[in-house]
């Protein structure tokens, strides 16, 4: 998700940083997602005001609070049945 250099830019940081100071630095950096994108600005827009010490603090920091443009497909679990009455479930088929 960290293309384009994003990653390379919140490893080479100087921290302590504060996500104010990442918006201004780094806020249109643009991170390409499965289902569009968006810039760094608007990711960690969503977040509190923070102090970052080190960049995987940074780094979990925009992981943690992208849309949901990075999921794959929306409900979709490969691993559990859809729960009942859940609005992902499949339509029911009579046979």
């Amino acid at each position: 998700m960290l293309l384009n250099g994003t990653g390379d830019v919140i490893d080479d940081y100087e921290y302590p940083a504060t996500t104010e100071e990442l918006i201004d630095d780094h806020g249109d950096r643009t991170l390409e997602l499965p289902n569009g994108s968006e810039t760094v600005g608007d990711v960690l827009a969503r977040l509190e005001p923070e102090t970052f010490e080190n960049a995987e603090d940074a780094r979990f920091a925009v992981y943690s609070a992208v849309s949901d443009k990075a999921i794959g497909r929306v409900g979709y679990s490969d691993r559990d049945p859809t729960p009942v009455g859940s609005p992902y479930s499949p339509d029911a088929v009579s046979f």
